[in-house]
């Protein structure tokens, strides 16, 4: 990514510009094309939609509908929002229909999962747990890790049956949850490595950027380099509770911050944070396991690290290891979802992973995305982003064994290969997947 420490004074334009997304097959169609005046029959059929776009249907829909909602997805391969309805609201599901969304009827409301999810809160707050509301099924979907076992899992299996048949599914992960301290660029403080999620422009206007919370427990001051000077310090950070952020300082104010995300040879621009939509395609870069993509599963997630409770979290199926914590999620076209916080398993047999959402954090911190646009100086930044990758395999990461430093280290090595000319997807595909236990990336 890249998000590496761009003095202004020696900042350059770059020659031959940013790759461009696009070469890929799987850039999505525009979306909201005009239907009016069209027949009764065709204005009724969902719209096709990009999922930033089928994101913003949602959140309006939601706030129309009332109590007759009851979460929304998207659909990747049709390019569709399917809107849940509760049961026998006629009305509500014409007014869905002439929005350009599909409606599915369902039996449990969104405040009767609300109301699950908070009997596991006060019930079955368990190390090693987590749950969140997925749309697709219509119920809370609850995850234990390996450590969840004997009278811990009985009481998780008792409270997740006492909410009544058709309200939730148990799902057992094969690895633990935990926090992933490493990530995109490489950010070391102490013997801890994160990853750089996105460059901002803090409250009064200093350049900055936003990584996991829990990476600042390894200290304030953070370099781009193991073992090197400072270059920023943690200015405010939240971790466990309502979330899993901070927000960095660069320590000077002469700093570029572009904002973009490098994907190991390509740059991405990042045009705009934005919600994450069930169903979504979305990608993952890290210090350790370089890029990786997969599809949000659920909002709101709350997990159960061994470090204490976070809420608000993305839950999604995208891989990540020790080393990759903070850094960024993002889609193909720009947007910037989330931070990589936590989860289970590797990038070699899957897993779950959990993000910060980017919209709350900025809100939190009072940051707004990127410079402006600040061009990459010092060689560019497809030479800083190997550099970050030259780096990061001498990185310790916290939290994990030698075994994971192993593989944060041919995972890095892997993407250093990866070429310059490939676009997202194929790069992805590359990615190593080692990846287990449900853990916060630092």
């Amino acid at each position: 990514m890249s998000h590496k420490r761009i003095p202004k004074r020696k900042a350059a334009i770059a020659v031959g510009g940013v790759v461009a997304l696009g070469a890929a097959a799987i850039l999505l169609p525009s979306a909201n094309a005009s239907q009016d005046g069209a027949p009764d029959d065709v204005a009724a059929a969902p719209r096709t939609l990009k999922a930033g776009d089928a994101s913003d249907l949602a959140t309006r829909l939601a706030g129309t509908l009332g109590d007759a909602y009851a979460g929304a997805w998207y659909d990747g391969e049709e390019k569709r929002l399917v809107v849940n309805v509760v049961r026998g609201e006629g009305d509500v599901a014409l007014k869905v229909r002439s929005a350009g969304a599909e409606v599915r009827e369902v039996d449990n409301s969104m405040a009767e999962l609300e109301a699950g999810a908070g009997t596991l809160k006060s019930e079955a707050t368990i190390p090693g747990t987590s749950w969140a509301v997925d749309p697709r099924t219509n119920k809370i979907l609850v995850t234990a890790d390996s450590t969840v076992t004997g009278d811990k899992w009985d009481q998780l299996e008792s409270t997740v049956e006492s909410l009544g048949s058709g309200m939730a599914t148990l799902k057992k992960s094969e690895g633990t949850f935990r926090t992933f301290v490493s990530g995109g660029d490489a950010i070391f403080a102490g013997g801890a490595r994160c990853s750089l999620g996105f460059n901002v422009t803090a409250g009064d206007g200093s350049p900055a950027f936003l990584t996991a919370g829990h990476c600042a427990a390894a200290g304030d001051a953070w370099s781009d380099q193991q073992g090197g000077e400072p270059i920023a310090t943690v200015d405010q950070a939240l971790f466990p509770g309502d979330g899993d952020f901070a927000l960095v300082r660069y320590d000077d104010p002469a700093t570029g911050a572009p904002s973009e995300v490098d994907v190991g040879g390509q740059t991405v621009p990042i045009v705009q944070a934005a919600e994450a939509t069930v169903g979504q395609q979305v990608f993952r870069m890290g210090s350790t396991t370089g890029l990786a993509d997969g599809q949000v599963l659920g909002l709101d997630a709350t997990v159960n690290y061994p470090e204490g409770t976070v809420t608000g979290l993305i839950q999604t199926d995208v891989c990540a290891e020790p080393g990759d914590s903070g850094g960024s999620l993002f889609t193909q076209d720009g947007l910037a979802i989330g931070l990589t916080s936590g989860g289970s398993g590797d990038c070699t047999v899957g897993g779950e992973t959990f993000f910060q959402p980017v919209t709350t954090a900025l809100e939190a911190v009072g940051a707004t995305l990127g410079d402006g646009g600040a061009a990459a100086g010092d060689g560019g930044a497809g030479t800083g982003g190997q550099a970050g990758a030259e780096e990061q395999a001498g990185g310790q990461e916290a939290g994990a064994g030698a075994g994971d430093q192993a593989g944060g280290q041919d995972a890095g090595a892997e993407q250093d290969g990866a070429g310059g000319h490939q676009d997202v997807q194929e790069q992805s595909d590359m990615g190593s997947s080692r990846h287990s236990g449900l853990t916060p990336t630092h």
